[in-house]
């Protein structure tokens, strides 16, 4: 007769608890230091398997079993597949739209809105505009950022204000873009939806942006009027003669919008899109499909290129490097190290959570949390201190929101209030930490410190205040319908 004993877990201590944390701490520093802002790109994830082996040796010596410990893992990382499904779309939707002239449409347009009389306004919104169309905070900062701080320091402006527009800008693009991996992977974690968890988010991050802005209109009153905008100008000059730019270029995007709006199911929305563009670029950017199939206009030839795009992304050559870099990407192919450090990010977790160590990290710290407002403020805590710990947003987004979880569902709150305290405190204040990858890539890219710019990065700063207040009153707080009682 087979034994069907089971084998109690024990329970582990506090420094058992603390030591798999201590090592993914030690093994990231190393990592940034070593590796800088190309950590996330494969040492980051070693990091990872390197503290859940330790996780791994502690469960052993508590006498827990590898099928257990598998059976975690496999239950923590089916949390996050319908995350990484879309993740996946997303990459070819963004190949599709860059070949439909969708995205370069989204950049021209924005490039309208700037004036010298309200500079640092129109750069967040500019900022703001491009990452929501490419679902990078990055790709945004490093390309049109840049291009920005150049405008900036032409105009003889505050390096420091124009900076914290680029990234206040840049983030709550990235935050409210259904194309960004942060976005997708925190909804993930806290077992929501994707575009339910955007639209939740617009309480936060709406009021938040629309107070960033009106400080930039009172701080760029005094830009100078006569300055030349040559160099972007220049660039709406590149697009143009790159890419057929109209409105009409804009249909994809509204109808992702629109199939978003109407609670559509996000991946089979988010793959309509890339398809979409797909079309959109056989029909609007013949030329360009033209031109990247060497000339050949022939069906087979540009339906390649579609294809291309959708497995691989695109390279386009404007003549500017900068544009370039801007323009070309995407494909499926893109987001593999991104689900490459979700997945090894999800094992982490799921074996911390299986072994009870998460558990024992925060039990002492539940205890002194009492009301909605205070678990709120742990949460935004929590996501701060493990940016500051493990140095990136990742982990910031990850570790909390398996800690909590388990909390936030015995209180009967709706996971969406999860989801979005994550990307309210773990995405945003990732810029505001110069150690932090996303504070090291912004310093790289702009050329001015986190601690420069940090206080004029109204946005990221002022959405975790937002959250609070809203905790605190109980304001915008989700909570889950009350079962039925029996009959």
């Amino acid at each position: 007769m087979q034994n069907t004993t089971k084998v109690e877990l024990r329970t582990p201590t506090i420094l058992q608890a603390a030591l798999p944390l201590l090592a993914l701490i030690l093994m990231l520093a190393l990592s940034v230091y070593f590796y800088g802002e190309d950590s996330s790109y494969g040492p980051n994830q070693i990091a990872l398997w390197v503290a859940a082996g330790v996780a791994l040796a502690i469960g052993f010596y508590n006498k827990v079993s590898w099928e257990q410990i598998e059976d975690g893992i496999k239950e923590g990382i089916s949390v996050a597949l319908g995350a990484l499904l879309i993740i996946l779309a997303v990459g070819s939707l963004i190949g599709t739209w860059l070949l439909a002239g969708t995205v370069p449409s989204m950049i021209y347009f924005g490039l309208e809105l700037l004036n010298p009389s309200w500079f640092y306004a129109a750069t967040a919104l500019i900022c703001a505009i491009i990452s929501l169309a490419i679902g990078s905070s990055w790709t945004t900062a490093a390309t049109i950022g840049v291009a920005l701080m150049g405008v900036a320091a032409g105009m003889d402006l505050s390096p420091a204000i124009t900076a914290g527009a680029v990234v206040s800008g840049a983030y709550f693009g990235d935050k409210m873009s259904p194309l960004s991996d942060t976005t997708n992977l925190a909804p993930a974690v806290a077992g929501t939806e994707l575009f339910a968890h955007i639209r939740y988010m617009a309480y936060t991050a709406g009021p938040a942006f629309i107070i960033t802005l009106i400080i930039f209109v009172f701080l760029g009153f005094n830009a100078d009027n006569s300055v030349s905008l040559l160099e972007l100008e220049r660039m709406q000059l590149e697009l143009r003669n790159t890419f057929n730019i109209g409105w009409v270029m804009l249909v994809p995007l509204l109808v992702l919008l629109y199939l978003a709006a109407t609670r559509k199911p996000a991946l089979p929305t988010v793959f309509f899109g890339a398809l979409l563009g797909g079309v959109w670029a056989l029909i609007f950017q013949p030329e360009m499909v033209s031109k990247l199939a060497g000339g050949d206009t022939s069906v087979v030839a540009t339906v390649k290129v579609v294809w291309t795009a959708l497995s691989d992304g695109v390279t386009i050559e404007t003549g500017s490097a900068d544009l370039d870099d801007l323009l070309s990407g995407g494909g499926m192919s893109s987001m593999l190290n991104t689900v490459w450090l979700i997945l090894s990010a999800m094992t982490f977790g799921a074996i911390m959570e299986k072994l009870g160590l998460l558990q024992r990290l925060i039990s002492g710290m539940l205890g002194y949390v009492k009301s909605l407002g205070s678990l709120i403020a742990a949460t935004l805590f929590t996501c701060f201190g493990a940016n500051v710990l493990t140095a990136d947003q990742y982990m910031a987004i990850v570790l909390p929101g398996r800690m909590y979880r388990e909390e936030f569902e015995r209180r009967g709150l709706d996971p969406r209030l999860l989801s979005r305290t994550l990307e309210d405190s773990a995405t945003l204040t990732s810029a505001l930490i110069p150690w932090n990858t996303c504070g090291a890539f912004m310093m790289g890219a702009l050329g001015v410190s986190p601690w420069i710019y940090a206080p004029f990065a109204f946005f990221n700063w002022i959405t975790p205040l937002i959250a609070l207040f809203y905790a605190y009153t109980g304001i915008r707080i989700l909570r889950l319908p009350a079962p039925k009682s029996a009959t």
